[in-house]
């Protein structure tokens, strides 16, 4: 199951929607890891353009919900615009500010809008003989901010999508690598198998700081190529 909503628009397109979200993580007295809230925007952001973008989407429109107050809605929105400068996309956001009530905790809700051709969504077609590996390594907390190098860079996520022979791409989220490969095999009609991999497979993935890709044997020299250090094959048994 996919982290987005597929909506039917007419026989040819749907509509998809994606989103995300943080708590705790900001600069309130009460949160529990400290960044600026243009990081937290920026990581949030993230998370849901990959995951509408990792599908064969589109990005039309960004709708930010804001708990943490009104004089942090600038920093928010730059965050955001950093995500989009990344994926050179341009596109409208709207959204909210709970301004009545004053919490103790950063919170903020993330939500991405776009469109596909059915044609070229990316969803249950990956092949028997297709190999799966991450791109990326799990960081969660104050790992994202003190080993921001290991994080997939938004660029080479970009280049992933239109890389020939990569046939579906999966970011990493809170429940970490198994839990999306199984996913990824489900979808696609395929009986599990033992899993090993250099990375932990349970570990959480934060803000989508790697992806799991499926891709075809030929093609791996060149995704190696291009990714480097980020490659993580993963290997799988009967």
């Amino acid at each position: 199951m996919r982290d987005v909503l597929f909506l039917p628009l007419d026989s040819g397109e749907e509509l998809v929607i994606a989103t995300d979200c943080s708590g705790g993580i900001g600069l309130k007295e009460a949160d529990v890891v400290k960044v600026p809230y243009e990081t937290v925007s920026y990581y949030g952001a993230r998370v849901a353009l990959m995951e509408l973008m990792s599908v064969g989407a589109v990005p039309i429109a960004f709708v930010l919900q804001n708990f943490v107050g009104d004089k942090e809605w600038k920093q928010l929105l730059k965050g955001i615009y950093q995500a989009f400068d990344a994926l050179h996309l341009s596109i409208p956001i709207t959204g909210s500010t709970e301004s009545n009530m004053s919490m103790i905790q950063s919170a903020v809700s993330f939500t991405v809008i776009g469109k596909v051709n059915k044609a070229n969504k990316r969803v249950g077609i990956t092949p028997s003989q297709a190999r799966f590996a991450v791109i990326g390594e799990p960081l969660v907390g104050d790992e994202v901010m003190k080993r921001q190098e290991r994080v997939l860079p938004l660029p080479l996520f970009q280049q992933l999508l239109t890389l020939p022979g990569i046939y579906e791409i999966v970011p990493i989220g809170s429940k970490g690598i198994f839990h999306e490969l199984k996913g990824l095999m489900e979808i696609n009609g395929f009986v599990h198998q033992e899993v090993s991999c250099s990375l932990p497979l349970y570990a959480s993935s934060g803000p989508a700081t790697s992806v799991l890709v499926s891709y075809c044997p030929e093609a791996e020299g060149k995704i190696k190529e291009a990714v480097g250090d980020y490659f993580f094959s993963i290997s799988l048994k009967n």
